[in-house]
């Protein structure tokens, strides 16, 4: 059974930082693409950054320079280090690791932003 579960979220003021953490159990991050998401309250699940088996890196536009996907395979760990955060970071974020046929989602995690 694959489970991911998410830590690191919290409230924080704007212009402050968080590290968010995924750890896996059951199958393994590298194997995968990996990536974060996030869905705000009334708003539909969005890309925040991708991870891919290849090593290719892909961030939401708006999220460059600010957030910074990565991981430790040792530890069998996806990260998302996210700086100079906005009130409109405000969201429940979720790591994913997708294989060909399947597709793995953590519970979740709430950021929320104090302006």
């Amino acid at each position: 059974q694959v489970q991911l579960v998410e830590s690191g979220g919290g409230l924080v003021q704007a212009g402050g930082s968080l590290r968010l953490s995924c750890v896996a159990s059951g199958a393994t991050f590298a194997n995968g693409d990996n990536g974060w998401y996030r869905q705000a309250p009334g708003k539909q699940r969005e890309l925040v950054a991708i991870l891919s088996t290849g090593g290719r890196v892909n961030y939401a536009e708006s999220l460059k320079g600010r957030f910074t996907i990565s991981r430790d395979n040792a530890k069998n760990t996806l990260y998302l280090q996210m700086s100079s955060l906005k009130p409109e970071d405000t969201a429940v974020y979720y790591c994913n690791l997708k294989f060909i046929v399947e597709n793995y989602w953590g519970q979740g995690t709430q950021v929320t932003v104090s302006s």
